[in-house]
Order: C-alpha cells, then structure tokens, then sequence
C-alpha cells in the first residue's frame, strides 16, 4: 500500500537527514521506498532550485519565488510523485506545500489567502498521509546552519527574523489541529529524533 510522507521543519531542523534516515529504515523492513525533496527533482525543479537558492546575481522578487516553488512542486507531483504512489511506493518527501505556507506566507509576509491557494492548487490534490514536523527553536537551528559553511544556501542566509517568521508559520499550522501533522522534538541527539518518528510505524 503505498504512502506519502513529508517532512517540514525550519532550516536547521535536520528534517533532511531524518527524513533519509526514515527511507533507509522502511527499505530495511522491505518498504518499497522512493525518496524526494522541494525544490530541486527533475531538469525543470533543478533549474529552479539553482535559481532560487543558488544564483546570488539575482534578487529574485517575493512573488516570483511563491510562483517558482509552486511550479517546481506541480511539476514534481505529476512527474515523480504520482507515478511512485501509483506504483505502490511509500513517497518520503524533504519538504512540501507546508514549507511555501511557512516561508512564503509568514517568512515573507506575502498574501495568506493568495499563497494557500497557489500551495494547494500546486500539489494537483495529492495530500500528505502524514507529515512530521521536526521542531527546534530557531536559534539552535541557525548554529547548526553555520556548521553547513560551504553548503548553506541564500535561504539558509535569511536573517534572524526572518527565520522566526518562519518557525511562527509553522507554529499557527499545528496549532489548527489538523490530524496528519505530527511535532517531533528535534533538539536532542538525531538518534533520539529518529526512535520518536519510527514509534509511528511500529
């Protein structure tokens, strides 16, 4: 029975390494499992990641990049997501429309309405099984990016605040209690985060 499982977090997180340690994990139990991640899959999502969070000769305007992200995802559902699940794959996916809401919502202060229109018309229906958010205060987070030093992004680069903004978009997320969202605590060893996501499988 296939299964879509996303991961969202602020940057920092370590959502990326847990959401791969979760893949390893289920292939192990013999899960048929196809990995992923927002932005950045297939020619087009390459594209567009290298020119949102790569290409610094480009001050890429708030709007443009809502639109950007929500392309890339439309694109990463038809042409690798849907064929996965349709296939019998559990899909873990690095990020997905939960991060526009958190980053381009509240991180850049645009449209709520607009931007959860755009978010969830971009996923073509596909709606997450569950989704884990890993959480870490912000500033812990942002002392793990500097430990990135060559591998962090523009968006890694963001200011304090605009991190926090972030991290609050999230926060009213969960507090909607809406049922797929599962809180990991993320703060602690990434041995312990990864035993509180595995007790959901068990």
């Amino acid at each position: 029975m296939s299964r879509f499982i996303t991961f969202e977090g602020i940057d920092g997180s370590g959502k990326s390494t847990q959401a791969r340690l979760l893949a390893d994990y289920l292939s192990s139990k013999g899960t048929k499992v196809f990995f992923t991640k927002e932005p950045g899959e297939g020619k087009l999502g390459e594209a567009i990641r290298n020119e949102i969070l790569d290409r610094r000769d480009i001050d890429i305007q708030p709007y443009a990049e809502l639109c950007l992200f929500c392309a890339d995802r439309a694109q990463h559902v038809r042409e690798l997501i849907l064929p996965k699940l349709k296939d019998g794959y559990t899909v873990i996916c690095d990020r997905y429309y939960d991060s526009t809401l958190a980053y381009q919502g509240s991180g850049r202060e645009l449209d709520p309405d607009l931007v959860l229109r755009m978010a969830v018309a971009s996923s073509l229906g596909v709606e997450p099984d569950v989704t884990f958010f890993l959480s870490v205060p912000v500033e812990q987070a942002l002392l793990r990016l500097k430990d990135r030093g060559k591998e962090r992004n523009k968006m890694d680069e963001e200011p304090f605040e605009f991190h926090s903004r972030v991290d609050q978009g999230y926060r009213q997320l969960i507090e909607k209690g809406i049922p797929r969202i599962k809180v990991i605590e993320a703060s602690g060893s990434l041995e312990a985060t990864q035993m509180e996501i595995r007790r959901f499988f068990e």
